[in-house]
């Protein structure tokens, strides 16, 4: 948790904080939702595997009750059979044992998911402080656990007084049937007590699940200056980033400037839009704009062009509609195919003539194919 700096915290915690509490092993977790989780496996663990267990039990009794006399005052068998019994005991209880360690994890992964942090292990001398002790307990989620409490209390207390007197008189019974039956049916009664007591934890574990992550992200929440410091360590000074992004911008300038006098000819509306196209047959399926720029960079494009001798074609609704759909090092967009031909084939053929490349002289084309979708104001 961050320390109070006095402003209210009212923003939702960032990503970054979220994955900061889950290194600390702060995630939100429901004692309600194990709980009822643990008995209602409980119950369908008895109801899968109950009547085995008791069996197993059954013939454990037995076999290990039924002792001899020389058994009896020999220390060394009675420790054999009584470890004997133990086994026996834990390997028909096994099946039982595992679905509880599942329901378990299944528990706390419902709502923490998969989460290992060894700062959560490391020991802390404000937990011993009993200062802070009390004011936890005295505290609104002090009230809250109290009051939780109290409401677990009642409904698993009424639940119970209902099942008990509902069942009363089975209960009685099993002290008249024979000891083969009257475990099973005690088994059974065992089930479904668990199963009405689990039950009964669904509706409390309902409330508390929302409760808790509601708890828990209001725990976390940040104020403006939180956020704000957040996202200068993150993303680093704002100059710095301004900076960093106008070297950025220059070096792709640089880039684009540098393959002007590799295009086949540069495309312009004189007033403000440079398009510089590349088509090569061999290695291109379409024409790529390899620059494209306005205003200062349209002039300096057609500046490298001259002195490079690229052919500048005026054609404003064509450079227009390159500038706005297509970027750079990108084929130009199948609907300008036909256009974009028109002005590579006028090129290759101003190419025959000897004083197509002089230096000032910017050729013009009209009644090019622009589709209406593409006509784009200047």
């Amino acid at each position: 948790m961050a320390e109070d700096t006095g402003q209210e915290r009212t923003e939702q915690p960032t990503p970054r904080r979220l994955q900061q509490a889950r290194e600390k092993g702060q995630v939100p977790t429901s004692r309600e939702l194990n709980t009822m989780i643990m008995m209602l496996m409980s119950a369908v663990g008895i109801l899968m595997i109950g009547p085995s267990v008791v069996s197993g039990f059954i013939e454990l009794f037995k076999s290990h009750l039924n002792i001899s006399r020389a058994h009896i005052f020999d220390v060394t068998a009675m420790t054999a059979m009584l470890e004997d019994a133990m086994l026996d005991a834990l390997l028909s209880l096994a099946p039982f044992f595992v679905i509880m360690i599942i329901a378990a994890v299944a528990g706390s992964l419902l709502m923490g998911g998969v989460n290992f942090s060894t700062q959560a292990l490391s020991f802390k001398w404000e937990k011993l402080n009993p200062v802070t002790g009390l004011g936890r307990v005295f505290s609104k989620k002090g009230l809250v656990e109290l009051i939780k409490a109290l409401a677990k209390f009642l409904v698993i207390g009424t639940t119970a007084v209902v099942f008990l007197y509902t069942q009363i008189d089975t209960y009685l019974g099993l002290g008249r049937e024979p000891l083969v039956q009257a475990i099973p049916h005690m088994v059974n009664l065992m089930m479904w007590a668990f199963l009405a007591t689990a039950m009964a934890l669904v509706f409390i574990a309902l409330v508390d699940v929302p409760f808790q992550i509601w708890d828990f992200t209001q725990q976390l929440k940040m104020t403006f200056q939180e956020i704000k410091d957040e996202n200068k360590d993150t993303e680093g000074n704002p100059d710095v980033r301004s900076k960093v992004k106008q070297v950025q911008r220059e070096m792709a300038q640089r880039r684009m400037m540098a393959a002007v006098p590799e295009a086949d000819v540069i495309i312009t509306n004189p007033e403000h839009y440079s398009v510089a196209i590349k088509y090569d047959q061999e290695k291109m399926v379409a024409p790529v704009v390899v620059a494209k720029g306005v205003d200062v960079i349209a002039i300096q494009i057609r500046s490298i062009a001259r002195q490079h001798n690229v052919p500048i074609l005026q054609a404003p609704p064509l450079a227009r509609a390159l500038h706005h759909t297509t970027e750079i090092d990108q084929e130009i967009p199948q609907a300008l195919y036909l256009a974009v031909a028109q002005v590579l084939a006028y090129i290759f053929k101003l190419r025959t003539d000897p004083n197509w490349f002089k230096k000032d002289k910017e050729h013009k084309i009209s009644d090019l194919p622009i589709p209406d979708d593409m006509q784009f104001d200047s």
